[in-house]
């Protein structure tokens, strides 16, 4: 077949007219109708963050000779990140595209690390549990690094000792998270980080999606556990700001516990014609766009922000897990750690994902994953706004999930991430 060309050139307004045909379908995400994928702490903020997105989005990050500001701005937004994260003196980071990319590069560091150190090439491992992120795997597959996936205990947590039993001679890497993204639970990482540190390995913390939160919350006064780099033995954090820091896509960061530590991430090569090429991560041009979207929300909110805006999210995902919890056909597969939840059913009558399509119907999108059957929700600050409407509408799902008039299976188990 044929692929067609573009044809003439179109006309700003019809162009914009055309994008806005196109996202007709689109979940409403900032009348905070996603539970998944968007994080908004209101209007304000996503103006500050479009707007210095903007300004930056066609500025090339990929040297900073030649945008200076870009440099000036992400090392700032890395000197934030290690404050958040009690770095030690010697803390180091890079900003990254988010969470996949930062979790590559802890994977990459990890075996980079052990090469410079052992000469060990090959059959290399990491242990970690079935609850780490997806994209683990990814790291395993781009590095050629067998993935050593350990059940979780009953309560959904890292299991430390199947943990230990899994650690061999080519094991380089120990991943806990804060919390895990599957149930929203924090793993024992002060357990995993004492065992990789008596086996003189890396222990990476994904705090993708609790790294602000558990920040603030532990600002605010609750009881956290521990996580970040006062726990002897963790060796690298990563932090999504694009999540929990509501900033624009795009914005991540990888701290390590040591200068040495990071310098095992990067790439350097001059074997070429055109000179010196180094780059911090697997992206070699980077927008600027989500540098200065960063800077400039951390900025704005600053700490007094946060503080709310963590707070509210963490109040609305208590308020939703306790009514989930006393519903009598839902079932709460963990009370929340931070601000993700995720619920199954005991009842045979209802099918879970069919109560994700009558939610859908009613304008809602929420994440359904396995095993074991179940719907997740990312909680964040916008959330505040819509939750009675929300548990609202749930109720409703779930009576008419289990009346008859829908009593077919869910019509897809559904997918974290899609491939067209």
């Amino acid at each position: 077949m044929a692929f067609p060309l573009l044809g003439p050139g179109r006309t700003l307004r019809r162009i914009q007219e055309e994008l806005e045909t196109m996202r007709v379908n689109d979940v409403a995400w900032r009348d905070g109708r996603a539970f998944t994928l968007t994080y908004s702490a209101g209007t304000d903020v996503l103006e500050v963050a479009q707007d210095a997105y903007q300004r930056f989005a066609n500025e090339n990050a990929l040297n900073t000779d030649a945008f200076p500001s870009l440099g000036t701005m992400a090392k700032d937004v890395v000197a934030t990140v290690l404050g958040w994260t009690h770095a030690p003196d010697t803390g180091s980071g890079f900003m990254t595209s988010g969470g996949t990319e930062s979790l590559l590069l802890a994977v990459r560091a990890a075996r980079e690390g052990r090469r410079n150190q052992s000469k060990i090439w090959s059959d290399l491992n990491i242990v970690l549990p079935t609850s780490a992120h997806a994209a683990f795997e990814k790291a395993c597959s781009y590095f050629d690094v067998t993935s050593r996936r350990v059940a979780v205990t009953t309560d959904w947590r890292a299991d430390v000792q199947a943990m230990a039993d899994a650690v061999d001679d080519k094991t380089i890497l120990l991943v806990a998270s804060a919390p895990q993204y599957p149930q929203g639970v924090i793993d024992p990482v002060a357990e995993i980080a004492a065992l990789a540190r008596a086996s003189e390995i890396n222990c990476h913390v994904d705090a993708c999606m609790g790294g602000v939160t558990l920040t603030y919350l532990e600002r605010l006064g609750h009881d956290i556990a521990p996580w970040d780099f006062r726990v002897d033995g963790v060796t690298s954090i990563s932090v999504d700001l694009h999540k929990y820091g509501y900033t624009s896509k795009g914005a991540g960061v990888l701290v390590h516990r040591t200068k040495e530590l990071r310098n095992d991430q990067t790439f350097v090569t001059d074997n070429w014609l055109g000179g010196t090429y180094g780059s911090s991560g697997i992206l070699g041009t980077k927008s600027g766009g989500p540098i200065a979207s960063a800077w400039a929300v951390m900025h704005y909110l600053g700490d007094n922000g946060y503080e709310r805006v963590t707070e509210s999210a963490r109040t609305t995902a208590l308020a939703i897990a306790n009514h989930i919890d006393r519903h009598p056909s839902l079932v709460l597969l963990a009370q929340p750690d931070a601000t993700l939840l995720s619920f199954t059913t005991s009842d045979e009558q209802l099918d879970i994902f069919t109560l994700a399509d009558n939610l859908r119907r009613r304008g809602w999108y929420l994440d359904r994953q396995g095993p074991p059957p179940s719907l997740h929700l990312t909680v964040n600050a916008i959330h505040n706004n819509v939750m009675t409407l929300f548990l609202a509408h749930l109720d409703e799902a779930v009576s008419e999930s289990m009346s008859g008039a829908d009593a077919s299976p869910g019509t897809s188990r559904g997918a974290y991430g899609t491939i067209d």
